[in-house]
């Protein structure tokens, strides 16, 4: 009767994973804990340094040809704005070439960036020059 009763306890409590064992390799469980999100990151990542080979090695894989597709656009477009070629989608680009400050909509806040890292600037300066006192280390 008391075996039975452990028996039932430990069916009860579920059972505890303290190691995984697969072709030789032991791992923690931890590594059954990955989410899509994880999953979805790394083979992202990986794609992206796929896409990144073939491209630096000029070789044509299914993860390189959206870039070398919008790379050969950017030449294309490069053409027809010197040699003052028009097709609709170069319209936008000479468009912004023409006039960028009508495009400028983002200007205010890179402006506002850049005074905040040049006060940033001065006050580190300040506090470098109090710092040393007036000698440096190799004079």
């Amino acid at each position: 009767k008391q075996w039975y009763q452990r028996r039932v306890a430990i069916t009860a409590g579920g059972l505890v994973v303290e190691n995984i064992y697969d072709n030789g390799a032991v791992f923690a469980p931890e590594v059954l804990d990955i989410t899509d999100e994880q999953l979805l990151a790394k083979f992202s990542a990986g794609v992206a340094n796929i896409a990144a080979v073939s491209l630096g090695m000029g070789y044509c894989t299914q993860a390189s040809v959206p870039h070398s597709i919008i790379n050969g656009f950017k030449n294309v477009l490069a053409i027809a704005i010197e040699a003052e070629i028009d097709f609709p989608q170069a319209d936008a680009v000479k468009a912004f070439l023409a006039d960028p400050t009508a495009f400028a909509v983002a200007a205010p806040v890179v402006a506002a960036v850049e005074e905040t890292k040049e006060a940033v600037k001065e006050e580190s300066e300040e506090e470098e020059s109090d710092d040393d006192m007036g000698f440096s280390l190799f004079d």
